[in-house]
């Protein structure tokens, strides 16, 4: 529980005599069973009065002698439900009214909404001993849940959260069911999705064509028999839909991967329980304490004895990857299915590339019905897509990946009051974030806005969380690249828009979340963001003062020959940084280190492209800096999905942790610093040529990069350096970085709540409005 801003507002000199305090609790208070444990809590102290919930939280009353009071809200801070969060809690002594004993109220809705919104919860022990028992009414039950565990934000349609005001508004609760939850002392009491088989949803098995073959526990027997024999099965999660596949089957897991156009990005793959788990991986403590979590994310975790080429889950699920992304069963639903498969499944997204995931199964018999053979749906609605959220591990915190189920909406304090704002994120892993007073809500992952699925799908994310959270937008956020279909739709909005520059949003989203303030070092490195200079930035290095910013150092620049075409393709960057490095040799050069990879005529005609800069913008990326080491190492020529080829490189340095270090030159101009890379990739290239192995190159490659970060932050004299950026999610690199700037005396930050990579844009824009931080100096 977070004790901040706890204040009570009564005093009586009397311990005896009695006294009524109205007290208000902001937080995670509402589907948490917060009004149970207050009901439990004042009448085991022996108070009367009432609990509700409102707009803002949760109001109680009670009403006693001092003492008792005095114990109550102790307990009432030492005592909360797990799953529960204080943010404020104040009380104010009121008039007595008399109340024989302690009631629950119905909801107050009137008021301005600020309660924070709980997200989707895992399955707890209690629900999981009773769908596994034969002898228990909800034996086997897919929905069955209770105010500590289930479905909340995927649910929820509106604060207050009472049941009218989520999706299980059309069951009506049997006689059993409704005695539950009306009784104060049973875990049931009040949980909003409360069902069982005889009044709540039900799942059906469908064919592609969305024809009715099973119900009830037939349909999951059949749909076990139907993953069994390789078939792909489309499956109604908690926040959408998954496409499932048994995923030691080679064949069928090459088949999803055709059908969905995916061809190496890896697939997540949802395990039994945690000793099959432990078959395949390698797990820190703390990696079982998350895979175990109430938020049960997919979790990236090192493979066992990788690599083994023959192993179906390498060659099939995560190609060429050391790493797996790994659940456990979190609903119901998932725990009958795996329990009765007894092997592992792929369960990924459930769309076409670059879409959203389906949430209506009717829509989803339209979208995936060339994909799936089967479809397991249920009959309660959705109210919004959240797709699994994905975490990794560093210095033994989780680090977001990936904002979505069990911890979005995400709610961050600002570092300063706001009006009403919304911010409509970037073009790549796209969120949006509104400004609460002095709270900006962060949306769950929304996703790249490449097709118009998903530009309609930030359009609805933008507009049920403004209703959700009651706001009334004055003002609007975008990026600085007036292409995003992030930006356009903010341009749309009729409202007078703040265009943040991509990187600066980086830099305060990562100050934002850890509560640093100016001066800071803001170190963005990524693959692409249009700088206030026109060019394309990503290797920058801004300088954050109170009211003003600046780009006080980067990576020396290079042109992307093909633009748009070389961020696909790690070889045409390589040939960018050779040319920058060797001039008119490049072609000598690019065809010894990369035979085959370009014909004389590819070469030629980008050769051309770089002298007479066509359709070749400037760009300072790391992350492209990073495809074209990877291709100049023979690792990766071509990406088949974002950052393949500088994951690559991450996966080979990790097979050596040398300690060595590659030349750079840091030169001042014009008052920044340019980090020159030419040394280091003469080096790279003097070390193939006599046949340096390419792990210990790639892994002295890493260390140079964190070296750079860690001199040019010493030179800056700022203490304080916020680490951000899709780079600095690879985890090498990240551990480096840190290490080497400690090392120099300095602190670094870094994003662990919210994405570092284009997530957490969002909210760096709404920061960059609050600190009026949108001009470059």
């Amino acid at each position: 529980m977070d004790r901040r801003a706890i204040t009570t507002g009564h005093a009586t000199p009397d311990a005896n005599v009695s006294q009524r305090l109205r007290i208000d609790a902001s937080g995670l208070v509402q589907g948490v069973g917060f009004r149970p444990f207050v009901y439990r809590l004042a009448t085991r102290s022996k108070l009367t009065g009432w609990v509700r919930n409102t707009a803002g939280g949760a109001e109680i009353e009670v009403e006693g002698p001092r003492e008792r009071i005095d114990g109550f809200l102790r307990a009432l801070r030492d005592e909360l439900p797990s799953i529960a969060r204080i943010d404020q809690l104040t009380s104010l002594q009121i008039d007595l009214s008399g109340d024989i004993d302690f009631g629950v109220l119905e909801s107050d809705a009137a008021g301005k909404r600020s309660a924070s919104v709980l997200p989707d919860i895992a399955t707890c022990h209690d629900c999981l001993t009773e769908l596994f028992d034969p002898a228990n009414r909800r034996y086997r039950y897919p929905f069955t849940n209770c105010t500590n565990c289930g479905p909340r934000y995927s649910i929820m349609e509106a604060i207050p959260y009472d049941r009218e005001s989520t999706t299980m508004k059309s069951f009506v609760m049997c006689n059993d069911c409704s005695a539950e939850y009306e009784d104060p002392s049973n875990r049931r009491f009040h949980a909003q999705p409360n069902a069982c088989p005889t009044c709540g949803p039900c799942v059906e098995l469908w064919s592609s064509h969305g024809e009715a073959l099973a119900s009830r526990n037939e349909a999951i027997e059949r749909t076990c028999s139907e993953l069994r024999q390789g078939r792909i099965v489309a499956l109604k999660g908690l926040g959408g839909f998954q496409l499932v596949v048994n995923a030691a089957d080679n064949e069928a897991v090459f088949l999803l991967r055709r059908r969905k156009a995916r061809e190496e990005k890896p697939f997540a793959i949802m395990y039994p329980n945690m000793e099959t788990v432990e078959q395949d991986c390698v797990l820190s403590d703390k990696e079982r304490q998350m895979l175990f979590s109430v938020e049960s994310p997919i979790v990236l975790v090192r493979r066992r004895d990788w690599p083994q080429l023959n192993d179906p889950i390498v060659s099939a699920v995560a190609p060429r990857n050391p790493y797996l992304g790994v659940m456990l069963p979190y609903t119901p639903l998932h725990h009958v299915l795996l329990s009765d498969l007894g092997f592992p499944i792929v369960a990924t997204s459930g769309n076409r590339s670059d879409e959203p995931i389906c949430i209506d199964e009717k829509e989803a018999v339209f979208r995936l019905g060339e994909i799936a053979d089967f479809f397991l749906v249920h009959n309660r609605p959705i109210a919004r897509q959240v797709d699994d959220s994905v975490i990794q591990m560093i210095d033994n915190e989780p680090m977001m990946l990936r904002s979505a189920r069990g911890f979005a909406p995400v709610t961050v304090e600002l570092p300063a009051e706001s009006k009403p704002m919304l911010a409509f994120g970037a073009h790549l892993k796209n969120t949006v974030a509104c400004a609460v007073g002095k709270c900006a809500v962060v949306s769950q992952h929304v996703g790249d806005l490449d097709t118009t699925l998903s530009i309609d799908a930030l359009r609805k994310t933008a507009e049920t969380t403004m209703s959700l959270f009651d706001v009334y937008p004055q003002a609007a956020c975008a990026d600085l690249h007036h292409d995003y279909e992030s930006t356009r739709l903010a341009a749309a909005s009729n409202l007078p828009v703040t265009a943040v520059q991509h990187h600066l949003a980086h830099v305060l989203s990562c100050m934002t979340e850890n509560k640093i303030s100016p001066p800071v070092l803001g170190v963005a490195w990524d693959g692409t963001g249009l700088g206030s200079d026109g060019t394309v930035w990503g290797g920058e290095f801004l300088s954050i003062d109170f009211g003003t910013w600046s780009r006080c150092a980067h990576l020396a620049n290079f042109r992307l020959p093909g633009s748009e075409q070389a961020i696909r393709e790690a070889r045409r960057s390589a040939l960018a940084v050779l040319y920058e490095t060797f001039g008119d040799e490049v072609d000598q050069v690019a065809l010894r280190l990369m035979p085959g990879v370009f014909s004389n005529v590819e070469i030629s005609t980008l050769v051309t492209m770089l002298r007479q800069t066509i359709n070749s913008p400037v760009s300072s990326s790391a992350g492209r800096l990073f495809d074209a080491v990877a291709s100049i190492c023979g690792i990766s020529h071509v990406s088949q999905f974002e950052g393949q080829s500088a994951m690559m490189l991450q996966f080979a340095a990790e097979m050596d942790l040398a300690d060595g270090l590659l030349p750079f030159e840091l030169v001042r101009r014009d008052n920044r610093v340019l980090i020159d890379w030419k040394p280091t990739v003469r080096a790279i290239v003097s070390d193939l040529d006599r046949g340096k192995a390419v792990p210990t190159i790639a892994c002295e490659f890493h260390a140079t990069l964190a070296a750079i970060v860690a001199e040019v932050a010493s030179r800056m004299d700022i203490e304080n350096v916020a680490l951000s950026g899709g780079c600095f999610q690879n985890r090498l690199l990240l551990k480096m970085t840190i290490s080497r700037l400690r090392e120099k005396g300095l602190r670094p930050f870094w994003q662990r709540r919210v994405p570092s990579n284009d997530g957490g844009i969002s909210l760096g824009q709404i920061a960059a409005a609050v600190l009026n931080l949108t001009e470059v100096r």
